[in-house]
């Protein structure tokens, strides 16, 4: 697999030099598949790794003290993953394949060659962790302050809008890709509410469904319908370093 699925993310952003894209397809230079519903690293695990996924879905989830599952955010190509591991001597949260998938695996030692020698890519990584931080917040509330119509629809928008880069979003179309437990296990629902959220927001006509696609029929009246902001949207990158 030639260049870097990483690089093309950032590169809706900002434009990478010659030296940024080689030092970003240094870190994907190895591969790995990983079949759906098989464990990337869990939670507990020791490791030396850091990991680009390159193709499929993934998910980061908990398991709490009564044996529940908590899924904290849906990973998709050009996400990097693992980066909370760096912080601790074993990862805070569990990895796990929702399709068959292909990351890329690197030492940690690599993450500290881009850091010192190309700021901007680590001042980036800073960016899409926080990111990741601010939809984590945003879901946290909904969690405890919205309805459940509302979590769903939100939650419908955030893949909408993560898979327009790949293959299997088409426009306002996007493979689902996650079963009613796992909708359930993101939003603090029951599976048979999930069900009864999707034939509701159906029949008010803000979706459609066809088998495991999904299309947003009314985007105007689903996003007032649950407060979803695209964290991805509106950054300020006015403040980076110039790339080396």
């Amino acid at each position: 697999m030639a260049g870097s699925c990483f690089a093309e993310v950032l590169s809706e952003h900002i434009t990478l030099t010659e030296h940024e894209r080689e030092a970003l397809a240094r870190l994907e230079e190895r591969n790995r598949t990983v079949k759906r519903g098989s464990v990337l690293r869990r939670s507990h695990d020791t490791g030396n790794e850091l990991f680009v996924l390159r193709k499929g879905m993934m998910m980061t989830y908990v398991i709490l003290d009564d044996g529940a599952r908590q899924i904290l955010r849906f990973h998709f190509p050009g996400d990097m993953l693992g980066l909370s591991a760096i912080l601790y001597e074993e990862a805070p949260e569990t990895i796990c394949a929702l399709s068959e998938c292909v990351v890329c695996p690197f030492e940690k030692s690599g993450l500290s060659e881009l850091v010192e020698t190309h700021p901007r890519l680590a001042a980036m990584i800073l960016v899409y962790g926080q990111i990741e931080r601010v939809a984590l917040t945003d879901r946290l509330a909904a969690l405890g302050r919205t309805s459940a119509k509302a979590r769903v629809g939100s939650l419908l928008l955030e893949l909408r809008n993560r898979q327009r880069t790949d293959d299997s979003g088409t426009g306002n179309g996007f493979m689902l890709g996650l079963t009613q437990e796992e909708i359930g296990d993101a939003t603090g629902l029951t599976a048979v509410h999930v069900n009864r959220m999707l034939r509701q927001l159906e029949e008010e006509g803000m979706i459609g469904r066809d088998g495991t696609k999904v299309a947003i029929r009314d985007e105007a009246g689903l996003m007032a319908a649950t407060n979803y902001v695209d964290r991805y949207q509106g950054l300020d990158l006015s403040w980076l370093p110039k790339g080396r």
